[in-house]
Protein backbone atom coordinates (compact mmCIF):
# COMPACT_ATOMS: atom_id res chain seq x y z
CA UNK A 1 0.00 0.00 0.00
CA UNK A 2 1.27 3.47 -0.84
CA UNK A 3 -1.21 5.70 1.03
CA UNK A 4 -4.76 6.36 2.16
CA UNK A 5 -6.47 9.53 0.92
CA UNK A 6 -8.86 11.79 2.82
CA UNK A 7 -10.62 14.94 1.62
CA UNK A 8 -10.89 17.80 4.13
CA UNK A 9 -12.03 21.41 4.19
CA UNK A 10 -9.26 22.77 6.45
CA UNK A 11 -5.91 21.41 5.34
CA UNK A 12 -3.86 23.47 7.81
CA UNK A 13 -5.87 22.28 10.85
CA UNK A 14 -5.70 18.69 9.64
CA UNK A 15 -1.93 18.81 9.17
CA UNK A 16 -1.48 20.36 12.63
CA UNK A 17 -3.66 17.65 14.21
CA UNK A 18 -1.76 14.78 12.60
CA UNK A 19 1.61 16.42 13.38
CA UNK A 20 0.53 16.50 17.04
CA UNK A 21 -0.21 12.79 16.67
CA UNK A 22 3.39 12.27 15.56
CA UNK A 23 3.11 12.15 11.78
CA UNK A 24 5.53 14.14 9.64
CA UNK A 25 4.67 16.38 6.70
CA UNK A 26 6.39 14.88 3.69
CA UNK A 27 5.30 17.55 1.24
CA UNK A 28 2.57 19.82 -0.07
CA UNK A 29 1.47 20.48 -3.64
CA UNK A 30 -1.21 22.23 -5.66
CA UNK A 31 -2.96 19.92 -8.11
CA UNK A 32 -4.96 20.92 -11.19
CA UNK A 33 -5.06 20.47 -14.92
CA UNK A 34 -5.94 17.91 -17.54
CA UNK A 35 -3.80 15.12 -16.07
CA UNK A 36 -5.37 15.44 -12.61
CA UNK A 37 -8.90 15.72 -14.05
CA UNK A 38 -8.28 12.55 -16.03
CA UNK A 39 -7.13 10.64 -12.96
CA UNK A 40 -9.76 11.79 -10.44
CA UNK A 41 -12.68 12.00 -12.87
CA UNK A 42 -13.58 15.64 -12.17
CA UNK A 43 -13.52 18.45 -14.75
CA UNK A 44 -11.82 21.67 -13.70
CA UNK A 45 -10.57 20.30 -10.39
CA UNK A 46 -8.21 22.32 -8.24
CA UNK A 47 -6.86 21.13 -4.90
CA UNK A 48 -4.07 21.48 -2.42
CA UNK A 49 -2.65 18.28 -0.98
CA UNK A 50 -0.45 17.39 1.97
CA UNK A 51 1.29 14.02 2.17
CA UNK A 52 2.04 12.94 5.72
CA UNK A 53 4.03 9.92 6.84
CA UNK A 54 4.47 7.97 10.02
CA UNK A 55 7.80 8.46 11.81
CA UNK A 56 8.96 5.01 10.68
CA UNK A 57 8.29 6.02 7.04
CA UNK A 58 6.04 2.97 6.51
CA UNK A 59 2.59 4.55 6.08
CA UNK A 60 1.19 7.69 4.48
CA UNK A 61 -2.04 9.66 4.45
CA UNK A 62 -2.72 12.12 1.65
CA UNK A 63 -5.04 14.96 2.67
CA UNK A 64 -6.75 16.93 -0.12
CA UNK A 65 -8.56 20.25 0.12
CA UNK A 66 -10.52 21.05 -3.04
CA UNK A 67 -11.08 24.59 -4.25
CA UNK A 68 -13.04 23.29 -7.28
CA UNK A 69 -15.39 21.64 -7.53
CA UNK A 70 -16.73 22.36 -4.05
CA UNK A 71 -16.49 19.34 -1.77
CA UNK A 72 -19.67 17.54 -0.80
CA UNK A 73 -20.41 16.19 2.67
CA UNK A 74 -19.70 12.49 2.68
CA UNK A 75 -21.01 12.02 6.19
CA UNK A 76 -18.17 13.52 8.21
CA UNK A 77 -19.96 12.70 11.48
CA UNK A 78 -20.96 9.17 10.47
CA UNK A 79 -20.77 6.56 13.23
CA UNK A 80 -18.24 3.74 13.10
CA UNK A 81 -20.73 1.25 11.64
CA UNK A 82 -21.52 3.35 8.54
CA UNK A 83 -20.32 1.91 5.24
CA UNK A 84 -17.01 3.18 3.88
CA UNK A 85 -13.59 4.06 5.24
CA UNK A 86 -14.27 4.99 8.86
CA UNK A 87 -11.05 5.23 10.86
CA UNK A 88 -7.29 5.19 10.92
CA UNK A 89 -5.53 3.46 13.84
CA UNK A 90 -2.22 4.37 15.46
CA UNK A 91 -0.15 2.62 18.11
CA UNK A 92 1.10 5.15 20.67
CA UNK A 93 3.57 4.83 23.53
CA UNK A 94 1.54 6.90 26.01
CA UNK A 95 -2.21 7.19 25.40
CA UNK A 96 -2.79 9.88 28.03
CA UNK A 97 0.03 12.04 26.66
CA UNK A 98 -1.24 11.61 23.10
CA UNK A 99 -4.76 12.64 24.10
CA UNK A 100 -3.37 15.71 25.87
CA UNK A 101 -1.36 16.71 22.76
CA UNK A 102 -4.39 16.27 20.49
CA UNK A 103 -6.90 18.14 22.66
CA UNK A 104 -5.71 21.65 21.62
CA UNK A 105 -6.23 20.54 18.00
CA UNK A 106 -9.89 19.75 18.55
CA UNK A 107 -9.72 16.04 19.34
CA UNK A 108 -12.97 14.80 20.84
CA UNK A 109 -13.06 11.50 22.72
CA UNK A 110 -15.88 9.46 21.14
CA UNK A 111 -16.79 7.80 24.44
CA UNK A 112 -14.28 6.16 26.80
CA UNK A 113 -10.70 5.02 27.08
CA UNK A 114 -11.09 1.29 27.61
CA UNK A 115 -8.68 -1.42 28.75
CA UNK A 116 -8.83 -4.85 27.14
CA UNK A 117 -7.60 -7.47 29.63
CA UNK A 118 -3.88 -6.90 30.15
CA UNK A 119 -3.24 -6.35 26.44
CA UNK A 120 -4.03 -2.73 25.58
CA UNK A 121 -5.75 0.57 26.31
CA UNK A 122 -7.68 2.01 23.40
CA UNK A 123 -10.13 4.71 22.37
CA UNK A 124 -11.53 6.57 19.39
CA UNK A 125 -11.17 10.32 18.96
CA UNK A 126 -12.63 12.59 16.31
CA UNK A 127 -10.21 14.99 14.74
CA UNK A 128 -10.67 17.71 12.12
CA UNK A 129 -13.53 17.08 9.69
CA UNK A 130 -14.86 14.38 12.02
CA UNK A 131 -12.08 11.94 11.06
CA UNK A 132 -12.13 8.96 13.42
CA UNK A 133 -8.74 8.01 14.82
CA UNK A 134 -8.25 4.92 16.98
CA UNK A 135 -5.41 5.14 19.49
CA UNK A 136 -3.91 1.95 20.95
CA UNK A 137 -1.37 1.66 23.74
CA UNK A 138 -0.13 -1.91 24.16
CA UNK A 139 1.17 -3.16 27.49
CA UNK A 140 4.62 -4.64 27.08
Amino acid sequence: MHHVGMTVTDLAATVAFFEALGMELEGKAHMEGEFVDGVVGLDGSSSDIAMMKTPDDRYRIEFSQFQAPRSIDGGSRAPIHALGLRHVAFVVDDLDDTLARLEPHGAELVKNVETYEDVLRTCYVRGPEGVLVELCQYFR
